[in-house]
């Protein structure tokens, strides 16, 4: 038998016996594949694959209540009905009316921040301006950012559900204001000289 045969055996050997007593370190206690999904049924069960009914909050906007964010600067959650709302689309979007600064305390509405005014991406805007057919949606100086005109890709519907998984984070906020506002725009640049 050749060294390196010898080698590759006494690799495995070793890789097997890592693994045996990995898993028994591991305590035993395995999870099973009903524990692994939203359903609760095996992962290999293809019957009746679509998730529970979730029952949305139906509170017209301007009447809910609010939640408080699940982090310091974290995107809120939508605490209304988006019920004729969405699909948020280039040429139509809802959510503006009510959250733009200028109209957001008449309909009780959380104003956009700051920071969705802010284009980061200022310089690629003026290089795309070039291209034959570029969009000329969002070329406003004080217009909203295009990267955040889709309130949707970061702000969801808030739900009555069970969690899947428990959760004991405890957020802190450094400023009590920040449950429900943001101040990212003022700590963009914090501990940078």
């Amino acid at each position: 038998m050749k060294l390196s045969r010898v080698k590759g055996l006494g690799f495995s050997f070793a890789l097997v016996a890592v693994m045996a007593v990995g898993s028994a370190y591991a305590g035993g206690k395995m999870i099973d594949d009903t524990q692994l999904s939203y359903r609760n049924v095996p992962l290999t069960d293809e019957k009746d694959v679509a998730p529970p009914p979730v029952k949305f909050i139906d509170a017209a906007p301007g009447t809910a209540k609010r939640f408080q964010r699940s982090y310091e600067n974290a995107p809120p959650m939508i605490p209304h009905s988006t019920d004729g709302l969405l699909p948020i689309t280039k040429d139509n979007n809802a959510c503006l009316s009510c959250h733009l600064p200028a109209n957001a305390k008449e309909a009780n509405a959380t104003p956009i921040p700051p920071t969705h005014f802010k284009d980061f991406f200022a310089s690629t805007k003026e290089k795309l301006k070039s291209f034959k057919g570029a969009s000329q949606i969002h070329q406003g100086k004080d217009d909203i950012a295009p990267q955040r005109f889709n309130c949707s890709q970061c702000h969801a519907p808030q739900a009555n559900v069970k969690p899947l998984v428990a959760n004991k984070f405890k957020p802190e906020f450094r400023n009590p204001e920040n449950r429900f506002k943001s101040s990212l725009l003022d700590q963009l640049n914090e501990g940078v000289k």
